[in-house]
């Protein structure tokens, strides 16, 4: 199966992907609902964040890709690091990087400024994860890539609020 992204064509890397059951949403609670109360951002929270991201090559998101998984995102209150791995579904998934843009790029929008987000590939899931792991980290090549209004666009797809 050929896609198209609007800036080139390619071949389905993986076109036949495992699915896996999503995580129920968790109920909110009425001190959530309270204005008074300060409530910190949790690693279930920015998982919220990040899990209904469109995969780029299929009409899946990531967490029923299980490329995103709460255990994999940690939260320190104290030093406002925000640590987010994601796991491509092949080792030699060369759309790793759009999915690490678009997660970035979600949690960019979504969290507040103070906020320091440490994004990275699942330790050892992915042929090229050094590389992937040091564009994803710098903070130029990511506003550059950004610029790219073709690249802009599809992360803006990815990352648009699921309809229900």
């Amino acid at each position: 199966m050929v896609l198209n992204l609007g800036f080139g064509s390619f071949q389905l890397e993986n076109a036949a992907p495992q699915v896996f059951a999503t995580v129920k949403d968790r109920p909110v609670t009425a001190a959530e609902l309270d204005d008074a109360i300060e409530d910190p951002i949790d690693a279930r929270e920015v998982f919220d964040l990040i899990r209904d991201i469109n995969d780029p090559e299929h009409p899946l998101t990531l967490e029923q890709l299980k490329v995103v998984a709460e255990e994999l995102v940690t939260v320190d209150p104290a030093t406002r690091v925000i640590k987010v791995m994601f796991t491509p579904t092949i080792p030699h998934c060369s759309m790793a990087t759009l999915i690490g843009l678009c997660i970035r790029v979600k949690l960019m929008r979504s969290l507040p400024r103070e906020f320091k987000i440490d994004l990275m590939i699942t330790p050892g899931k992915h042929d090229q994860e050094r590389a992937i792991n040091k564009q994803l980290q710098d903070k130029e090549r990511v506003a550059a890539a950004l610029e790219n209004p073709n690249l802009l666009s599809v992360v803006n797809k990815c990352i648009a609020e699921p309809e229900y």
